[in-house]
This record gives structure tokens, C-alpha cells and sequence, in this order.
């Protein structure tokens, strides 16, 4: 074949040591890419394969490193998308570049130093290695999602980094195109959708795989619910985004887009004038997330969430609820005078 599924030349790979047949790799969201326990777990369950101790970039180079001649990887990376466990980010990749194939050429924007890009620290140990150039042409920075304004994921990095002047500056260039609001009142938010959507447009509700608490909301996020449906079906469907109930999570909703999105926060992601404090509800109670990986894919989960709108948005921080210990309004209410402060309208 003229093109085959990258899981299908790696399994080649794995099968037969010679040189491929492809001198090229195009890896799509490159930054899902798993690490190396992520991998090996999976060889061992999958692939008959216990021994294996490489990260799932390292194994692809060294596929291609086998030509003598010349091969290539393209690698096309979302700023702060990995949500999953054992995704390893862009910087796995450039680690197993700097580890074991230092004659390889590595071609990459400086935009890679931005925060969501988490590469820094790897970028500053091959600032000495021979064969890297900077290009910022390799760095697409205008949205082809949000086709209304461009800016909106620049506005979400921003609010996310809990640059306040910087979000309120970038929403005061798209507001009018690209409108915001946020709100108290789930109520009052899905009205909004079905004011703003026309024709075919599509709306819908999404959430936090973590927002364990909105069930008074009538909103569960453990209710099984089928992306297919949810994403195609009729406005007379009630599986269908369409009918409000359904809610679909950052998982769900990866790489795809409505024209008009509820986004509703729970207290997983909390603000406060430190920092973003992240939250797993278990039993009857919030417990703190420590570890940082997690605490990345929390934040991430909510970059995805922030960015899924073609054409505008409306925020849901509930009120929360003083006689119920596990919707204290005191871990709302900072989340949404944060919103508030940065200027999105109140609806």
C-alpha cells in the first residue's frame, strides 16, 4: 500500500528488523504519543511482546532509522491536549531524539516553548545539539475550528495560565465575533443555545470527565452515553447533543466541534489566587490531586472543553448549594469572579 495506518507499521516493524518500505511517518497529534510504561503495558497485553522498553516515539524513530538513506517524521502536536494516561507529550519525542539519534536533523517552531507545550526543559538540552532549526513557519497559528475568531485557543492558554490581563485583552479582540457569556443558571444557558443555533447548527452540553457533582443539575457524567448519537442524530433524538440531557466529556469531544457549546464547571478545577486547585471526588468528598501529571490532564481536560465552539459559548459555574458539603458555593463562586474579572458577560 501507498499509505498504511501507522499501527500497522509499527506491528510490521515489530515482525521483521529490515528497513521499511515507508522513508515517511505522519504522526497526528503527535503529543498523544505513550511513554514508555504506557507502552511497554500494552506490548505485554496486546502484542505478546514483555520485554519491551521503549516510548512509543522512541520505537517509531528507530523503525526508520533503520534506511541508510534518508526517512522523515512529521509530527503535528496540540499545545496542551493530553489527557489521557501515559500520553508523553512532544517532549518524549525529543527526548528519544537527544537519547539515541543524534544525527537525526530536528526541525521545530520556538513556539514550543509555550507553557501547554510543557517542552521547555527538553528544548534547553538540545540548545547545544548539532542539526536543530527553528522555523516558525511550522507553527499554525491561526484556528481553523473557532472560523469566527481565530484567537479563541490563544484566549484559553491565557485564562488557563491565569494571565489576567493578558485573556481580557485577547477577549476584548474577538468578543464581538465570537461571543462569551457566562452564567449561573444552567437554565438560562441552554435558552442561549437554542436562541443562537440556526438551521442545522449544532449545540450541545459538555463537561469535565471529573465533574462528579453536577448531578443535581441532572447531570451525570458516569451515565454511558454514545458519541455516535450525540453527535449525529436529529434534534428529535433525546440521545442527541441537541436535547441538553446527554453531556459528553473531553474524551468525547477530542479533535471534534459544535457550533455552540454549554460548557459546565464543576469543582474539580477550582481557582484561587495561587493557583488552579484540582480536585477528585471519591465517596463522599473532594480529595486534592497531587501528582503533577494528573493535575496536567485536569487542566488540559479543560483547554479541550474551552475550545470545542465554532461559533460561541456560554460558561455554567454553578451557585453551588451551603447545605450540601460537597457543593460548598465557596468552591465556586472564586472560579466564576475570576471569569467575571477577565470580562466575559454575564448572561
Amino acid at each position: 500500500m501507498f499509505i498504511q495506518n501507522v499501527h500497522h507499521f509499527r506491528d510490521d516493524c515489530l515482525k521483521d528488523t529490515k528497513p521499511p518500505i515507508e522513508h515517511v511517518a505522519l504522526f497526528d497529534e503527535a503529543q498523544r504519543a505513550w511513554n514508555v510504561a504506557q507502552t511497554s503495558s500494552f506490548m505485554k497485553r496486546k502484542k505478546n511482546t514483555p520485554d519491551f522498553n521503549q516510548s512509543e516515539p522512541e520505537f517509531l524513530i528507530s523503525c526508520l532509522d533503520r534506511h541508510v538513506d534518508w526517512a522523515v517524521i512529521v509530527c503535528l502536536v496540540g499545545g496542551g491536549q493530553e489527557i489521557n494516561t501515559g500520553e508523553a507529550g512532544i517532549g518524549e519525542w525529543i527526548e528519544s531524539l537527544n537519547r539515541h539519534f543524534p544525527e537525526w536533523h530536528i526541525h521545530i517552531s520556538s513556539h514550543l516553548h509555550d507553557s501547554e507545550y510543557g517542552a521547555g526543559n527538553i528544548l534547553e538540552q538540545i540548545s547545544s545539539r548539532p542539526h536543530v532549526t527553528y522555523n516558525d513557519y511550522l507553527h499554525l497559528s491561526v484556528s481553523m475550528r473557532s472560523f469566527r475568531a481565530e484567537n479563541v485557543s490563544l484566549l484559553v492558554k491565557h485564562l488557563l495560565d491565569r494571565n489576567t490581563d493578558s485573556a481580557r485583552n485577547t477577549l476584548g479582540s474577538l468578543k464581538e465575533r465570537y461571543p462569551i457569556f457566562i452564567t449561573r443558571d444552567l437554565a438560562k444557558a441552554k435558552r442561549w443555545l437554542k436562541e443562537k443555533a440556526r438551521g442545522s447548527e449544532r449545540y450541545g452540553i459538555i463537561v469535565s470527565s471529573q465533574a462528579e457533582r453536577l448531578k443535581p443539575h441532572a447531570i451525570d457524567v458516569k451515565t454511558p452515553m454514545d458519541p455516535i448519537h450525540w453527535f449525529l442524530d436529529d434534534k428529535d433524538d433525546v440521545r442527541s447533543s441537541y436535547y441538553l440531557e446527554d453531556v459528553a466529556t473531553e474524551f468525547h469531544v477530542q479533535g471534534l466541534e459544535l457550533d455552540w457549546v454549554c460548557v459546565t464547571w464543576d469543582a474539580d478545577f477550582r481557582y484561587s489566587p495561587t493557583a488552579w486547585e484540582c480536585k477528585s471526588f471519591c465517596g463522599n468528598r473532594w480529595n486534592n490531586i497531587n501528582k503533577e501529571e494528573r493535575k496536567q490532564y485536569l487542566k488540559n481536560a479543560y483547554r479541550v472543553l474551552l475550545t470545542r465552539a465554532r461559533q460561541g459559548m456560554v460558561i455554567v459555574v454553578p451557585s453551588g448549594d451551603r447545605e450540601d458539603a460537597t457543593r460548598n458555593p465557596a468552591f465556586y463562586d472564586p472560579t466564576f469572579e475570576y471569569l467575571r474579572t477577565i470580562g466575559f458577560s454575564i448572561l
